[in-house]
């Protein structure tokens, strides 16, 4: 293929991935669903799955092999900014007097998960070698499979949050605080996996990729923050040359976690957290509008990126019965685990089943870190479908499960008291009557 037929190529797939992709967030946004489930399943159905067989010739056509390296590369960049943007927003003082609690429920939500999760890898090695995963995983892969059901997406769990009016209430400040202790976490073991169990690039063994890590961080933390403060806001710079500084920031920090065997997305967060704040605190809003204005835009290649690798038609009897069972303990671990902590944290019973809800929703997170899994070889081609079809299966689950909450809420406070019960000394039941008192 010729350079002017390959960019003609890029150019019109670009062209069909970006409406497509933002036709269908529009469409999952009228669904009373997140935006970024539909960019998901649009990315998925412009791939082998459904456009693939429906129409190969068209696909073949669309989407030839030599422009994949660029489209590639478009979705590797998208990353960098939202995750550069994700680290900068990345603020655990939201925490404040609610810190224990939040804590409490992000430490459970992330251990019992966990748990089962490489439970489920140790136990159930016959299924998962059906998939195509070795007979005997390594340690990386059991622990991989536990972070699976362990993520939370910030993202997608604050927009529902907003969407549905639970911003200022005391269950949507818990559920998003503590999915922001769960997301370090996660991203963590996440690390320590890849590290373990290496890329196909990486020239270093993983004691020498992790002495080089802990050095690399502590040079950033000690000596990237402040040269940053004095060149960026001291200095008053142009808005848009600060943008287009911190963007090749977080790019140069994915190319050395990249090099290390880890990934881009490590880089990214990390240069995005070591971005310094306003005076006060605060954030720079001529910094995030682009920011998030780049990450929307070209989001939709990754989702496509990410789609290809998803193939559907290959999904037998037991790959439908694993993504039945992942997508409820998914569902079931991350509820379960988050309601009862919330529960011992001094929340009322609706209050914690809806932060317990909450906190299944997995969304465009765990798409990236199946994502680099994938890459590591630490997943299959079918796992790595199935687990993309639970991360889609759990976020939309979360809407519905949040409407029934609210029912069963309303419902008990219609029903009348039954006789001989006496009346509650504290109203902690309810979004409207719980207190930030109550949850400590």
């Amino acid at each position: 293929m010729s350079a002017d037929s390959l960019i003609t190529h890029f150019v019109g797939a670009s062209a069909l991935i970006l409406v497509v992709a933002h036709a269908g967030g529009w469409l999952a946004r009228r669904l009373k669903q997140p935006y970024i489930v539909g960019q998901l399943s649009a990315g998925i159905a412009l791939g082998p799955s459904l456009l693939g067989s429906v129409a190969p010739d068209a696909y073949a056509s669309l989407f030839p092999t030599q422009i994949a390296p660029a489209l590639t590369g478009f979705a590797q960049f998208a990353l960098v900014v939202f995750l550069f943007t994700v680290g900068y927003e990345l603020d655990l003082k939201v925490l404040g007097d609610r810190a224990r609690t939040s804590v409490t429920v992000a430490l459970a939500s992330f251990v019992v998960p966990m748990a089962v999760g490489c439970g489920c890898a140790l136990l159930f090695r016959g299924p998962l070698h059906d998939l195509g995963m070795p007979r005997d995983l390594s340690p990386a892969m059991v622990l991989f499979a536990g972070v699976a059901l362990s993520i939370t997406a910030v993202p997608v769990l604050t927009a529902i949050v907003r969407e549905n009016g639970l911003s200022r209430t005391v269950p949507g400040v818990v559920a998003v605080s503590a999915a922001g202790v769960l997301d370090a976490v996660c991203w963590t073991v996440l690390a320590a996996a890849l590290l373990e169990g290496g890329g196909a690039e990486a020239a270093l063994d993983w004691p020498w990729r992790v002495a080089i890590a802990v050095c690399f961080v502590t040079v950033m933390s000690l000596a990237a923050r402040p040269v940053l403060r004095r060149l960026l806001w001291r200095t008053r710079l142009d808005p848009s040359l600060r943008v287009a500084l911190l963007i090749g920031f977080a790019l140069g920090s994915a190319w050395v976690t990249h090099s290390l065997g880890l990934h881009v997305i490590f880089g990214a967060l990390l240069a995005g957290v070591m971005v310094p704040r306003e005076e006060g605190g605060t954030l720079d809003p001529d910094l995030l509008r682009p920011l998030h204005d780049v990450g929307s835009l070209l989001l939709p290649f990754f989702f496509v990126v990410s789609g290809q690798s998803v193939a559907l038609n290959g999904m037998d009897g037991t790959g439908w019965t694993v993504l039945l069972v992942v997508t409820v303990l998914a569902v079931t671990t991350k509820t379960v685990s988050g309601t009862l902590a919330a529960r011992l944290g001094g929340l009322g019973r609706h209050d914690a089943r809806t932060v317990g809800v909450l906190l299944s929703a997995r969304g465009l997170t765990e798409l990236i870190a199946l994502n680099a899994g994938f890459q590591a070889g630490l997943l299959s081609g079918p796992l790595y479908t199935v687990l993309v079809f639970m991360a889609l299966a759990t976020t939309l689950l979360t809407q519905p499960l949040l409407l029934l909450t609210r029912r069963l809420a309303a419902r008990d406070r219609t029903a009348p008291p039954s006789p001989g019960t006496p009346a509650p000394r504290h109203p902690r039941d309810g979004t409207a009557t719980a207190s930030a008192a109550d949850v400590g």
